[in-house]
């Protein structure tokens, strides 16, 4: 999967928009903004939209462990409670290495990772699933936690969000894949 250089008005939700502000500016003097930062931040107007993924391994076997998700992730996802599992269990075989790559992207580069996917729910609806990946650390400079950020919006209006990553009887039809570039941050 191809990464283009992308400006931070690339992402279009506001709340997205919000969290790569804050994500810049705690980003200080390290290479990636420590993760305490987001800690002490409230973040519950935001949670339902959200996923936080522990990063486990090296370069060559990374893992990600969910710590948390959302109730809006769950419905879209088909799964309440995905604690303690770990991401690539969640995705089939051939459509792996391509759900996994941009949270690679993101640990790799240690910048923000923005990619938009179309999908289609239960009655044929346009959805386009929005997702930002923030990369985070402890030390300042290894990725060990990733915030995810998810909007899902259909041109149509409503759509039935109901398991609708479950339900796709063929991959996600990408339709951006970006890194966010510190230099356009500024």
């Amino acid at each position: 999967m191809q990464f283009s250089a992308a400006r931070p008005d690339v992402v279009r939700a506001i709340s997205q928009r919000w969290l790569l502000n804050f994500w810049q500016q705690h980003l200080s003097a390290h290479r990636v903004p420590c993760w305490q930062t987001v800690e002490a931040e409230d973040l519950s107007r935001l949670s339902s939209n959200l996923s936080f993924l522990d990063v486990i391994g090296g370069h060559g076997g990374l893992r990600f462990q969910i710590r948390f998700h959302g109730e809006m992730i769950g419905r879209i996802y088909g799964s309440p409670d995905c604690r303690g599992v770990f991401l690539h269990e969640s995705k089939p075989e051939p459509a792996r290495a391509q759900a996994l790559a941009p949270y690679r992207q993101a640990v790799a580069s240690g910048r923000p990772v923005y990619s938009i996917h179309d999908v289609a729910d239960r009655q044929g609806r346009l959805v386009h699933n929005e997702r930002l990946l923030l990369p985070f650390s402890h030390d300042g400079k290894n990725v060990d936690r990733i915030l995810a950020a998810f909007e899902f919006v259909s041109p149509d209006g409503g759509f039935d969000n109901w398991d609708l990553m479950g339900t796709q009887s063929a991959p996600p039809a990408l339709r951006l894949s970006a890194t966010i570039e510190p230099q356009a941050m500024a």
